[in-house]
């Protein structure tokens, strides 16, 4: 895997408009495909230049440490387990809200550490003087199991570090959008330097491994160059527009609590595979990012990670009515189909099918 800023960059920044890219040309959608398992060779292959793998001697197997962690012996074990984890995540918790599941904390002189994932991957969390900092790891978690259980300080030696194990991911029947894990070599150390993951060349707030992986341009604060530094562009990978179109995916959007304030969630992102500038386009109430549909052409982290969990269609016109189109969109268990007519400058949806799986 090599990181190639610029080429990425100038992908993105195209000055050319995809507006007929939006448009379906006939009724067949595109369905989910699943993507044949790595190698253990593939993966080593593929990882991320500053990624240091050693092979362990005495280790602790994915199955040991995966039956582990989640092994309770009755409901009320289970409950002293989760106040206790509360308790002790609390600081995190306060800092980085919701945004993340938290793990491993150390202290080291006055910096507390804590291992994060959400969605996105694996994070290492820090906050000093009272302020909080994440740092993406860009270790794909469809590939790269970290251990629940540390046997040892995840930093160490101006290094963070973690044991675990290359695994693949498992689609469990009867049981859709549940994904489980099986080994495929055990006993694996991962290495960082402190110095390459805290590297922010453009002081925007995200790390050069988090830009690189998703499309951003760690050169550059601001990547669209709409005015907002990309740690504060709720879409910073492209300019937000107004027309029709726009308005339209922006009213697709997953809807959540109003409560929610999500320019203050910096690290909470949806990211949706598409090359409709109008999808692009938007100006959404949540975070977002987008890969491209040619896998060739999408960052080293996204080809190889299951970060894409919703889906927005492009958009089916009807020959005889020019108001009138087809969208649909998707999770891991279900699709909407909509009829969506304009008329005096709004959009009317309807839901024409459902499908839960």
């Amino acid at each position: 895997m090599k990181y190639v800023y610029l080429l990425i960059f100038t992908l993105l920044i195209s000055c050319s408009k995809n507006t007929e890219k939006c448009f379906l040309t006939d009724n067949v959608f595109e369905s989910y495909v699943e993507k044949k398992s790595y190698s253990v060779k593939q993966i080593l292959s593929d990882k991320p230049d500053d990624l240091e793998i050693r092979d362990m001697k005495e280790y602790r197997t994915f199955k040991k440490d995966s039956t582990e962690a989640h092994t309770y012996d009755e409901t009320e074990q289970s409950e002293k387990k989760w106040k206790a984890h509360s308790e002790e995540f609390k600081m995190f918790q306060e800092k980085f809200s919701d945004q993340f599941e938290f793990s491993d904390k150390q202290q080291a002189n006055n910096i507390l550490y804590a291992l994060g994932r959400n969605n996105l991957g694996y994070w290492l969390l820090k906050i000093e003087d009272n302020k909080p900092f994440a740092y993406f790891l860009g270790i794909s978690f469809s590939h790269y199991y970290i251990n629940k259980i540390q046997d040892n300080p995840i930093i160490k030696n101006d290094f963070f570090q973690v044991e675990g194990s290359l695994v693949k991911i498992v689609k469990v029947p009867g049981l859709p959008g549940y994904d489980d894990y099986s080994a495929i070599e055990d006993g694996k150390l991962f290495k960082i330097s402190l110095k390459d993951l805290m590297k922010d060349s453009d002081h925007d707030g995200y790390n050069d491994i988090f830009e690189s992986s998703f499309g951003l341009n760690p050169n550059s604060k601001d990547t669209d160059r709409d005015g907002i530094n990309d740690f504060d562009d709720l879409n910073p990978m492209y300019k937000s527009e107004k027309n029709k179109f726009t308005q339209l995916y922006e009213m697709l959007l997953p809807n959540y609590q109003e409560s929610l304030n999500f320019k203050k969630l910096h690290y909470f992102f949806e990211v949706y595979k598409s090359d409709c500038d109008y999808f692009h386009q938007i100006d959404p109430e949540s975070r977002v990012l987008f890969a491209l549909e040619n896998e060739r052409k999408q960052t080293y982290y996204v080809q190889m990670t299951d970060v894409i969990g919703k889906s927005i269609s492009k958009i089916k016109k009807d020959n005889k009515d020019p108001d009138q189109f087809y969208i649909y969109k998707a999770g891991s268990s279900y699709t909407n189909d909509y009829s969506v007519q304009y008329k005096n400058g709004k959009w009317l949806i309807k839901i024409v099918g459902q499908t839960v799986i």
